[in-house]
């Protein structure tokens, strides 16, 4: 799945089109490299995302095509 795809599926990032641009920010990084707004997450990767002032780490668990609000938050934990 695309990391802007799944950024916005776990409700990390509220909409697709602000977690492609925190990509193309360069404020998301997957397995410590600069991700660019199609990069692929798997189950097991590592994604950083830099908020204003602070960042989020976190663990793909999951990577489901459709997600109610109650599974967001098991698609990922947070390191």
């Amino acid at each position: 799945m695309r990391i802007d795809k799944y950024l916005k599926n776990s409700r990390i990032i509220k909409r697709r089109t602000l977690a492609k641009d925190a990509c193309e920010q360069g404020r998301v990084s997957v397995n410590g490299k600069q991700a660019k707004p199609g990069t692929e997450v798997e189950a097991g990767d590592e994604i950083l995302v830099v908020f204003g002032n602070g960042e989020m780490r976190v663990r793909v668990l999951a990577t489901p095509e459709h997600v109610t609000k109650d599974m967001a938050p098991s698609m990922y934990e947070i390191i």
